[in-house]
Formats: structure tokens, sequence, C-alpha cells
């Protein structure tokens, strides 16, 4: 009698997380709400008891599959999804225990990642606004967009699940949203018709090292250039920004989860060391491509912004060349440009809802294929010399160039001696520029926005703004 209440006290009170580790389990990720990729096979997963078969079936269709739990009780399987549509519902079953979960969306599914104007929400940051964020927000009721967003986890190990929970877009949730990332659903949302779901895993500050495979991470990166990282060099050391460290806690539990693509916006915490980024970043981007195992997965990154508080003349126009520099070294990549929207005083932007646009554009024209919209601002293409003037030809300029009416500034031409002097740049028919200085009557070299700060006044006639640049050191 004695055992018997003993064995009924230890169950009542020590049960459960005796026998928790066998229950049936899923990620956080799959979920309630959560929107999955049409028209593909995806992955489900999750724990359940040791060497047991698990049934799956989702409402769609209504066919039952079975899979065993290994001797970790870990399980995954795959399931074949319809076009876009719901809500619909899968279950999950295992020894007499069974998940069913509810209004499941089928649509596209991006993620959303990088540093803190990734992170920065629809409702702003303490005296950093968002623009015209109210009329966001006042107009969001919308099922057929959800955010997954991850909570912050820095981790010197890999781990297989996160923190979070799918959310329909609402005035109640969208002002924590990503802003950038709300606004590029919004409008993928609007012109295709169809669910649109964002995993957003992103930290303010960090840099690009702590979002790459501990493994990629030692097998390209040399050890002059890990010493260069902003980790090492830094007095103060945050754990979240070392290397690998935001992978293995906010990347690595995605990597079952099926996608379309990526957006990124960072580059910022990486701006004293370009040349390492030129390695860093694109090898960022090849590392989640192999483990999402998709080799043309496309992967949309927003350039850097002009700042007044950035230290070194330069430092942030090297970046964005590094940056302007991985669209040629990578296929099915696409840039964003902010020039025309950097401000002096804020590293934090306002103007997030044109990053959104930017965004939605290559993804639109690139991978949705709507036809007739222009995805990218005018990029350098060549320069020659006529005279004491300088000739510059860019692509993506399909009806030429424009400054909207406003004066065309912070163009420089240098000559043989290599001294730049500040330039006069004229627009003319044919698309080109045409750039001259008084003081440089033989003149070699030129270069645009080739500064911290400024704002950037060069466009496209679809109001898509260049990208600085120069002429006289491509490597």
């Amino acid at each position: 009698m004695k055992k018997t209440l003993l064995l009924l006290l230890v169950l009542v009170f020590f049960g459960p997380s005796l026998t928790a580790q066998n229950k049936l389990r899923l990620p956080s990720l799959v979920s309630d709400n959560m929107v999955i990729q049409q028209s593909t096979s995806i992955e489900i997963w999750g724990w359940a008891e040791k060497n047991k078969n698990v049934a799956i079936s989702a409402s769609w269709d209504h066919a039952v599959q079975s899979t065993p739990s290994d001797e970790k009780g870990r399980w995954k399987t795959t399931l074949n999804t319809p076009p876009a549509g719901g809500p619909y519902s899968i279950k999950i079953s295992c020894n007499k225990e069974s998940i069913t979960l509810k209004n499941v969306l089928v649509g596209e599914v991006w993620l959303a990642s990088g540093q803190s104007n990734m992170e920065m929400p629809v409702k702003g940051y303490a005296s950093e606004p968002i623009n015209d964020n109210n009329e966001l927000i006042l107009h969001s009721k919308n099922p057929n967009i959800r955010m997954f967003t991850v909570k912050r986890n820095s981790s010197p190990q890999a781990v297989e699940d996160c923190e979070g929970a799918w959310k329909e877009s609402s005035p109640e949730n969208t002002p924590d949203f990503s802003a950038v990332a709300y606004v590029f659903a919004q409008k993928l949302n609007r012109v295709l018709d169809l669910p649109v779901g964002i995993i957003h895993s992103s930290w303010g500050g960090t840099p690009v090292e702590a979002w790459i495979q501990k493994e990629a991470m030692e097998s390209a990166v040399t050890v002059e250039e890990k010493n260069t990282f902003r980790y090492h060099l830094a007095v103060n050391k945050r754990e979240q920004d070392a290397p690998s460290q935001l992978f293995n806690g906010m990347i690595h539990p995605l990597l079952n989860y099926t996608i379309k693509g990526v957006i990124w916006y960072q580059g910022e915490s990486n701006r004293n060391h370009p040349k390492v980024y030129q390695n860093t970043f694109p090898l960022m981007i090849q590392n989640w491509r192999e483990l999402w195992f998709n080799p043309k997965m496309p992967f949309y990154y927003v350039q850097i912004a002009p700042y007044g508080g950035y230290t070194g003349e330069v430092n942030s126009a090297l970046l964005r060349e590094t940056q302007l520099k991985t669209m040629d070294l990578l296929d099915h990549v696409g840039m964003a440009v902010t020039l025309d929207i950097g401000e002096h005083q804020s590293i934090h932007p306002a103007e997030k809802i044109k990053v959104g646009e930017r965004l939605s554009y290559w993804a639109l024209a690139k991978d949705y294929k709507v036809e007739g919209i222009q995805f990218s601002g005018p990029v350098y293409k060549s320069h020659k010399i006529d005279g004491d003037k300088i000739l510059i030809s860019f692509d993506y300029v399909p009806r030429g160039l424009t400054t909207y009416g406003k004066p065309l500034n912070d163009f420089e031409i240098a000559g043989a001696e290599g001294i730049y002097q500040p330039a006069t740049a004229k627009i003319l028919k044919n698309g080109t520029l045409e750039v001259f200085s008084e003081k440089v009557k033989d003149p070699k070299e030129v270069r645009y926005g080739w500064k911290n700060f400024f704002v950037g006044n060069l466009f496209n006639t679809f109001g898509l703004p260049a990208s600085s640049f120069r002429t006289d050191n491509q490597e």
C-alpha cells in the first residue's frame, strides 16, 4: 500500500517531467497559423517516443504518411503541398497522442534576417520613427500575411528549436513586426494575391560572421581574417558577435523549414573591414544555400545607407562597394540601394517602406516573373575619357537617368596624380553622364558618393537610386 501511494505521489509531482521527453512534440515553427511553401515538397519534423511510428495527414489530400522515430525520438518526413490556398489542418499522431495544426496557409515563405535595420519594428525604436507607420498599422488587418519572429538566442552549439509563434497581420500584431519584412510581404501579397509568410530572425548590432556556420568559417576564412572580426577586436566582447553564435541559435533551428528565399539587411557592423566582408558575406549566402539544399535560392539584400556618425572618412563607402561587387560574384542575388534615404543623425533610416518595396521589386521581377517593372537602380558599367571630360555608362537605365529636378552632386574626378576634385555632372539624353572639373584638365578616374554621408540624387526614371562607385580600384 505504501509503495503504491509513493508511486502515485511520484507520478503526480514528477510524472510530467519524467515522461516529457517521450511526448509527441513539434518545433515552434511547425505550429498553428503557419504559412508553408506552395507546390513543393516540405519537411515536417518533431519528437516522439523513440522507435515509434508517427502518422501525418494533411486536410488538402487526406493521405496518411507514416515515419518512424529514431533512438532519440526524432522523426522527419515530407509532405507535398498544393498550390496557394487554405486554411488547412495537419494532424500528427503517435502512440495514442495527436496534435492538430490549425489555420495553416499555403503560399510563399521568405526568411528576413540581419541586424537592427531589419529588426526595427513597424512601431519604430524609442525616438526613432518609421515613416507612415500609423497608416501601415491601421490598414494591416490581413490574415494572408503572417510573421514568425525568432527570439534572440546566442548559442555556442547548434540548437534544434527556437522560440516564437506565427502571428497574423493585424493592428494588434503588426507594430511588432519587422518593418522592412512586413512591407516586403505586403507588396508580394497585394501583387500575387496569395498568402505570404515571413520568418524573421535578426539581432541588432551583429556582424555577418555571427550568422555563418562554424564549419563553413573554418574551411574558408583565413586566420588573418578571423583576427579582424568585430568580436576579437572588441574591448567589451558581446557573446552574440562571436563567429557562428547566431547561426547556431537563430538559423540552425530553421533549416528544415522550406523557404522561397532570403531578404537581408546588415553590414553596418562590418564597415571597418570591407575586404574581409567581401569574403564573409558571399560565404554566408553560399553556406545558407547549401544548408537549405537550394544552390539557386534567391538572396536579396540592402546596401547600407549613408550615416553621419560613422568613423573614418570613407569606411561605409568601401563597405557599400563590397556589397555592390557581390552582385558580380554570385547568381540569383540583388541589391536594394538606399543612398537617397540615409540620415545624418540616425543609423536607422525612417524610410523603411521604400526599402521593403525595393527588395520586393527584385523578388517580383526575378522569381515571380512580373513583367514591366524595374528592380535595380543604375549600376556603373563603364567610362571613357573624352578630352577634359569623362563619360559614364550605366546598367539598369532603360529610359535614362534623372535627378527629379535636384542638383546632381557628389561626383569627383582625378588626374594621373590621383587627387580628386569636386566635379560637375550632367545627364545626357542617351542615358550617360558627362563629368568634368575646371581643376582637372586631363581626367583619368571618376567616383560618386565616395564618403560616409551624402544624399544620393541620381536615379533611373523608375525612381530607383544609383549605387555609389569608383573607377580607380575595382579589386
